[in-house]
């Protein structure tokens, strides 16, 4: 019997973060000089403008839709941090020095983000869940092995790795070799969260302006910024657009490319199933390309799966199906569950896959995320804020990794991700699902 994919009441292309959310309007015009102009309203850009007007700045942010209707009220809410990338391709890339910084960075974004939660009282459904990387093929657990070795050697994060007959613990399923579990990572709710970062820079009395994109830009400092919405003329200008930089930051578009993230919401299921299918509610994510992540919704009534159904946006019927597809290698018991919400939203991913502080023409920014938004955007909006300001706590190492142009991605727009999409799906889905299902035999 055909099972329609989709509950009665399903809200295809909305998030399931933006139930009950009650969005602030912002239609006031932005102030026609400030000291710093901060572009972009999410993690990075109110993060930044908090920094800039506690340090003494006279701030205003601009966005070119309505805060927070970008990733970060997109994403799946998983919080911690650490590097992509291994040491030693931070050694080849950066070298030695950068490397040990940028593993020794991550507590110390963790640890600024539960902070700045529990300074401003944002009430976000923070939970100490802890967070596992599953490993899909056996070669993955020996990675996971030198990864925790340089993750104890460089930071005090807490990391273990788990064998594979102490997955059950975590999570019920034959699939997985191995795990990487950190005890300190958490789960979030992103409404919630961006919502308590929209309040605090407002509760400061930051103007904050929506449907206002910069236009153009003239060369600075000062700069001369081209709204619809009036001129601004800003001493120094923060760039925190991250996967969805359009022009005038041309620069920024050919380094820093949208790839989007799929997730669904499952209908409510029994929470004795969820209790024997996710036993730990930990955040999981897995280590096959695809890079499937789930959690528990923060109630404990729902499945939220995200990964990559496409890299290219597609219909939200075939999101949701491809999804529902890949949660059922997982837990073979949700094949026929019906899905209640499905949508993406664009990460800022870069050929480094790191991201970067800097400034370029004068124009400071962070961006280029990789996935990490959560917690480096806003550690790293502040990092970008100070240094336009020139005070020495905007020191940061991710100021010594790079932008990278390819030659695949000559332009502003990505248009190299269709073939990528083609040979991920075509090839190295299935290679590694042939990989690891020989592996079990």
């Amino acid at each position: 019997m055909f099972t329609p994919i989709f509950t009665p009441d399903a809200k295809p292309g909305t998030p399931y973060w933006w139930d009950d959310a009650t969005w602030t309007d912002l239609p006031e015009p932005p102030p026609s000089d400030v000291e710093l102009l901060v572009i972009g309203a999410g993690y990075t850009g109110l993060s930044a403008a908090i920094a800039a007007h506690d340090a003494g700045a006279k701030v205003a942010v601009i966005d070119a839709g309505n805060p927070g209707k970008g990733a970060s009220t997109r994403n799946g809410g998983m919080t911690g941090a650490h590097p992509r990338l291994g040491w030693n391709d931070l050694n080849q890339m950066y070298g030695p020095d950068v490397a040990d910084g940028l593993f020794g960075e991550a507590q110390t974004a963790l640890d600024f983000v539960l902070d700045l939660i529990d300074r401003e009282g944002i009430d976000c459904d923070l939970q100490a869940t802890g967070r596992i990387q599953l490993a899909w093929m056996p070669s993955h657990t020996e990675t996971q092995k030198r990864v925790a070795e340089t993750v104890q050697r460089f930071t005090p994060q807490a990391v273990q790795v788990i064998p594979r007959e102490g997955l059950a613990d975590h999570i019920t399923t034959p699939q997985y070799f191995g795990g990487l579990y950190f005890p300190g990572h958490r789960a979030l709710h992103p409404w919630k969260y961006h919502n308590g970062l929209l309040q605090a820079a407002l509760r400061r009395g930051i103007p904050i302006s929506q449907d206002c994109p910069a236009q153009a830009i003239s060369q600075g400092p000062p700069f001369t910024v081209q709204t619809p919405k009036g001129t601004i003329k800003a001493g120094k200008v923060v760039l925190a657009t991250n996967g969805y930089t359009t022009t005038p930051f041309n620069w920024f578009a050919k380094r820093v490319f949208p790839l989007p993230s799929f997730l669904m919401a499952t209908e409510p299921l029994n929470p004795n199933l969820l209790g024997e299918l996710a036993p730990g509610r930990r955040m999981m994510v897995e280590t096959r390309a695809r890079h499937s992540y789930f959690r528990l919704s923060p109630d404990g009534t729902r499945v939220i799966f995200g990964g990559r159904a496409s890299m290219v946006p597609m219909g939200m019927e075939k999101a949701a199906f491809r999804l529902r597809e890949t949660m059922a290698e997982v837990w073979p018991q949700l094949a026929q569950t019906r899905v209640s919400h499905v949508w993406y939203g664009n990460t800022g991913y870069t050929f480094s896959h790191m991201p970067q502080v800097g400034v370029h023409d004068g124009v400071n920014f962070a961006m280029g995320y990789s996935g990490s938004g959560t917690v480096m955007a806003p550690y790293l909006g502040r990092k970008a804020a100070l240094q336009a300001l020139g005070l020495p706590e905007g020191d940061t190492h991710y100021s010594a990794t790079t932008l990278q142009r390819h030659w695949m991605h000559p332009t502003n727009r990505p248009h190299f991700l269709q073939a990528a999409n083609a040979w991920y799906r075509t090839y190295v889905d299935r290679m590694e699902n042939w990989e690891a299902r020989y592996a079990k035999r």
